[in-house]
């Protein structure tokens, strides 16, 4: 008997906040938010929360004082980069130790691709090999492709093993909100859902070309397939890259001033510039994030005449992304992305905010990043 190809997806439970809980036993148990400088009373925004706090409604994303108002309980920590990047590479490690080819698509979260009879053993076993070498607890999700398997890991967290396949795909997924499909944020559910497609079956029941007519030539007929289940099945162990770099502020007053503004997005894109230049990858695209109080987030972008990783032109494109905007309302955070130009649809993992509206939009590439400018 041929033996099968499996995909696998592991996602760390809570990742960041555990990582802190590591590192301060006494924590455990409790409610732990991560944020911003740890300041529940200064602005910023939640990395994380533990699952003790998501039971009083903190979410990732919340403004850190509406998290203080609904657990004024909670243990508040600013947020440490390099204390997770450590904690994710040394998970990787454990990975790579398996049978298993390893695609790493963040920090908390990568695809193995194995071959096995049996893949929830081999679940249990990355489960147990993560947990006993770093003390992080994983949930692993089993797919015959990558779709399938980042959707199955929602259903085993948490500290579980799911298995979503062509066989249960319409069992488990046709009644569920079309936001459900990785790769769908709410923006385009609420698109779809003016079209009448609010499940996952009538997406799936849906005429292609009238997707594309109202969504494009390449997006339309991409969600088509989302709610199909299909997937990419080839698993690369090629280093994990970045799909852009990032950099925002949030003020502790907020800005009403178009000069001010467009000040600040100076300093932000130089500094974009200066992390492109360290990439080695030139930008092809630059966009601005806008959040308004109280707290409603706007992004826009354009592409770039060609690659470049210069300063002037990129601070010139983010200007001009800027005066697009509306600059008269009061603001409370800007933000500067360069992006490096790869296919936004073949992996809607790399970006998870590219279909984000609101105030879970936080940058995809630096989820805990709140730099200062200057």
């Amino acid at each position: 008997m041929p033996v099968p190809d499996w995909v696998l997806h592991v996602d760390l439970d809570q990742f960041i906040a555990a990582v802190e809980v590591a590192r301060r036993p006494e924590l455990r148990g409790r409610p732990v938010v991560v944020g911003g400088d740890g300041d529940p009373a200064r602005r910023g925004v939640v990395a994380t929360a533990s699952y003790e706090a998501r039971e009083f409604g903190v979410h990732s994303g919340m403004p850190m004082k509406l998290a203080a108002r609904k657990c004024p309980d909670a243990v508040f920590l600013p947020a440490d980069r390099s204390a997770y990047e450590e904690a994710s590479e040394e998970v990787m490690q454990v990975l790579r130790r398996l049978p298993v080819v390893v695609e790493v698509v963040g920090w908390d979260e990568a695809f193995l691709g194995a071959r096995t009879q049996d893949p929830e053993a081999l679940a249990a076993r990355v489960r147990e090999a993560v947990l006993t070498e770093t003390g992080l607890s994983s949930s692993v999700g089993i797919g015959d492709n990558k779709l399938r398997a980042k959707t199955a890991t929602g259903f085993a967290k948490p500290a579980g093993v799911f298995r979503l396949t062509a066989d249960n795909w319409a069992e488990v997924m046709a009644e569920r909100p079309t936001a459900a499909l990785w790769g769908i944020g709410s923006r385009t559910s609420k698109k779809l859902a003016e079209l009448g497609l609010r499940t996952v079956a009538e997406l799936a029941r849906a005429d292609p070309d009238m997707l594309a007519q109202r969504f494009g030539p390449k997006m339309g007929p991409y969600f088509w397939l989302l709610a199909n289940g299909a997937g990419d099945t080839e698993v690369s162990d090629t280093p994990y890259v970045p799909r852009s770099r990032s950099r925002e502020v949030t003020f502790q007053e907020d800005l009403t001033d178009p000069a001010e503004l467009a000040e600040h997005v100076r300093q932000l894109a130089r500094h974009v510039a200066r992390d492109v230049v360290d990439e080695g990858r030139p930008a092809t695209r630059i966009g601005v994030k806008i959040r308004y109080a109280p707290f409603i987030t706007k992004t826009r972008s354009l592409t770039l005449p060609g690659p470049t990783a210069a300063a002037e032109e990129i601070e010139r494109a983010a200007l001009e992304v800027l005066a697009g905007l509306d600059q008269q309302r009061p603001v409370r955070l800007l933000g500067v992305r360069a992006e490096f130009g790869t296919d936004s649809v073949a992996n809607p993992a790399a970006d998870p905010v590219a279909d984000s509206a609101g105030p879970t939009a936080d940058s995809a590439t630096d989820p805990v990043n709140d730099a200062s400018p200057g």
